[in-house]
């Protein structure tokens, strides 16, 4: 299964989200791979710490996959050599790099839409689910991916701002499935930083389930252990395992994974 987790606003948690539902499924021995879109590489340092940092230009990552698309030749590089693995078992990742703002003009000119789609399908079987990070903006690495993906999940951060940005979203998504991509479903809007003592977060979100968009649930609380998270660089399934924030993170991705676990809460929505 492909899943792109995508807003077009920023600081909503997609890094975050991507990251630890990833790591759910790696840590449930389902091999798994993240591929970072976008140039700020926050995903990247999530999951590779300090080694982040050493990426360059010519090292592996989706600058370097990209970049190949834009040249000819008769022995081109399979897409896992753009691939690299984390420390965490059965978790590995195209890695992004500031290098992607310089490729973008160039790949968006020469209509390199299709390329991620073509290399996960000669991936084949390697990975059991892919997790494709994307960039605050609907852009060439973002339609692309909306093109390889079969799932599409929307992080939504419980504001007002985010709700007129959310219908615009669904807008750009739909126009996707009709022109590119007929297999991507929204598979949900996951419900970040929620406070559920505060009047505002529950009312914007009660009027999106009134409204019939498919919210998932459990929703994510607002926790200072997702910051301590980054910092250490490790995804709360490791940082700690017992944590509410852990077990909510648990229970989304049995949500999208399981049949049984999603129709439950489905109808309690």
């Amino acid at each position: 299964m492909r899943r792109v987790v995508f807003n077009q606003k920023g600081g909503v948690g997609k890094s975050t989200i991507t990251c630890n539902l990833a790591a759910l499924g790696a840590h449930a021995g389902r091999r798994t791979l993240v591929i970072d879109l976008d140039p700020q590489a926050n995903t990247s340092r999530y999951l590779l710490g300090a080694a982040a940092d050493a990426q360059h230009a010519d090292a592996p990552g989706a600058a370097g996959f990209f970049e190949t698309t834009l040249k000819f030749s008769m022995r081109p590089p399979k897409t896992a050599d753009f691939i690299v693995a984390t420390p965490f078992e059965n978790l590995h990742l195209m890695p992004a790099g500031a290098a992607l703002d310089e490729l973008h003009g160039k790949l968006e000119s020469r209509y390199k839409i299709y390329k991620l789609r073509d290399a996960l399908d000669e991936l084949g079987e390697a990975y059991d689910q892919v997790w494709i990070d994307t960039p605050p903006a609907l852009n060439f690495y973002t339609r692309s991916a909306l093109i390889a993906a079969q799932g599409c999940l929307i992080p939504f951060d419980c504001d007002d701002f985010s709700r007129r940005a959310l219908y615009g979203l669904l807008e750009a998504v739909t126009e996707i499935q009709a022109d590119h991509n007929a297999e991507l479903k929204v598979e949900g809007i996951v419900v970040n930083q929620f406070q559920p003592r505060a009047s505002l977060p529950q009312r914007t979100v009660q009027e999106l389930v009134d409204e019939g968009l498919p919210v998932l649930q459990p929703y994510l609380s607002a926790s200072v252990k997702i910051k301590e998270s980054h910092e250490q660089a490790r995804p709360m399934i490791h940082l700690d395992p017992r944590h509410k924030v852990t077990l909510e993170f648990c229970g989304l991705y049995e949500a999208l994974t399981q049949p049984r676990g999603r129709a439950k809460r489905a109808a309690r929505a």
